[in-house]
């Protein structure tokens, strides 16, 4: 750049600094809101977010000041007022309505848990957590519990002093037979698990007064997959659950015994391997075994993911490595809608309020796509920033725009998917803040840069209002990461 050019820059920017456009600032938090009676205030449009956000807590007359993130028709503000308005064609003679909200503070590791296997699947149970609002059930302050499913095909039960409090039983008095691949909490006193033994497995659990100590117990043995199961998702208030497996089919279950039909006799383990078994463990355990109510046949290659409609239970949602996402009528077993994209899809998670599906991807992104018949365009949105394949979705749990992912490359990425820029292949969403593995700092491997992710792939990833985020993969640990600025800020 010559002299000319910065001189001219300069210029450019003085005169934008000079101009200046009217704005109504807004917020749909009372308690940063300011008062009704608060006009348009005539602003240079050269202020970028933080200017802005110094101009906001002025008004508010903060304390302590507080990080704001501006939004504009629903978008993050990442430029100047001024190039904002260009690049839209907006004339400064508007008023421009700018609504403000908390910006995101990092969410800061807390804990890991170390197990002695790779870690597949984790869930919470805390007071905000579905199975404690299901059941109606109260978790005090401080007995919250984390459930972690290992390759080594035990469950176990975390309280949140990093102590295993139970430990599902060994194949031979009723346990996994393989890597468990899921694990949910359905309420308090019952699990569900699932994994490469081909089976879906329900469980009692129980603690002993104090809660120092507790037992997950054999319950319930679901038969119905020619293949390992790759995730299970629950809905209590239902009784019903739905299971991904690698046979190409979605399997929809019964939590009730007493619903359950008989289980296939061909895939049942034959009675004198069973005797065997029992014969040379010297044990007795005898579980009731129990069939699918149907299995979704429709899908060309392993479903990776099965989840229930977050607002109507009567419809689930299926993804494969075909490459589809495909919608069911689970009251009447059948395909309603089929999605067809360019990439195997790996993981799944509903955004009701959006009325959009997310879908973590081969490809390293993440499409948003809608699923309603009315829907004019496949993809809503791509979401970049991962290099390895997406293979965990989860819900902001406080805010209607949020997400997070975890992927082969080693790390966990929260979105707001009003964050975002156009590129070449249009509006794509970037990533608000990344999480590493704690791993590689405590090991001195900081080097992120390991190709793909390797050692520390992330397998599994939750968030929960009040634990945090809990992600776990191939590092043996859960992790756990919070931030008051991340779970408070975005509530809609």
């Amino acid at each position: 750049m010559d002299v000319d050019q910065v001189s001219d820059s300069a210029a450019a920017s003085a005169q934008a600094a000079q101009r200046q456009v009217r704005v109504q600032l807004t917020s749909k938090n009372e308690d940063i809101a300011l008062p009704e009676n608060t006009g348009p205030i005539l602003v240079p449009t050269g202020l970028r977010r933080y200017a802005l956000s110094t101009l906001v807590n002025n008004l508010l007359s903060s304390e302590k000041p507080i990080p704001f993130e501006f939004l504009i028709n629903g978008t993050f503000l990442r430029t100047s007022i001024d190039e904002y308005l260009t690049a839209n064609g907006i004339s400064a003679e508007t008023t421009l309505e700018i609504e403000y909200v908390r910006a995101l503070i990092p969410p800061l590791h807390i804990a890991s848990f170390q197990h002695d296997d790779w870690v597949s699947s984790t869930d919470v149970l805390s007071a905000t957590s579905a199975a404690a609002s299901w059941a109606s059930k109260t978790i005090p302050n401080g007995q919250e519990r984390i459930l972690s499913g290992s390759y080594d095909g035990f469950l176990r039960v975390w309280n949140m002093s990093s102590e295993t409090i139970a430990t599902s039983a060994a194949p031979a008095d009723g346990g996994h037979t393989a890597s468990i691949k899921a694990a949910k909490f359905i309420s308090p006193t019952q699990i569900a698990s699932a994994g490469l033994d081909r089976t879906v497995r329900l469980w009692k659990y129980s603690e002993e007064e104090g809660g120092f100590a507790g037992k997950i117990t054999p319950q319930l043995e679901l038969y119905g997959h020619k293949s390992g199961i790759n995730s299970l998702s629950v809905h209590a208030p239902s009784n019903r659950m739905l299971s991904a497996s690698s046979d190409h089919t979605v399997g929809f279950w019964s939590t009730k015994k007493s619903e359950a039909p008989s289980a296939p006799e061909n895939l049942l383990p034959s009675a004198a391997s069973r005797t065997s078994k029992r014969r040379k463990l010297n044990t007795s355990v005898s579980v009731p075994q129990k069939g699918p109510l149907a299995l979704l046949s429709s899908h060309t290659a392993p479903v990776s993911a099965a989840i229930f409609d977050a607002k109507d239970s009567t419809v689930g949602y299926s993804t494969s490595w075909d490459h589809s996402l495909r919608t069911w009528d689970l009251v009447t077993a059948s395909l309603v809608d089929t999605r067809t994209t360019s990439h195997s899809l790996l993981a799944l998670e509903h955004l009701p309020e959006l009325n959009l599906l997310a879908a973590g991807t081969s490809a390293r992104h993440i499409t948003l796509i809608d699923p309603r018949a009315s829907a004019t365009t496949l993809s809503a949105m791509t979401l970049r920033g991962h290099t390895n394949a997406v293979v965990s979705l989860a819900r902001d749990p406080n805010s209607t725009y949020g997400l997070i992912s975890g992927s082969h490359d080693g790390t966990c990425r929260i979105w707001d998917i009003r964050s975002t820029k156009t590129d070449k292949d249009g509006v794509v969403g970037e990533s608000v803040y990344s999480i590493p593995r704690k791993s590689l700092e405590e090991e001195g491997k900081g080097d992120s840069k390991r190709v793909g992710g390797e050692g520390v792939k992330v397998f599994s990833v939750g968030w929960d209002s009040t634990v945090g985020i809990v992600s776990a993969g191939e590092d043996k640990r859960i992790q756990i990461n919070r931030g008051e600025g991340v779970l408070s800020s975005t509530k809609e």
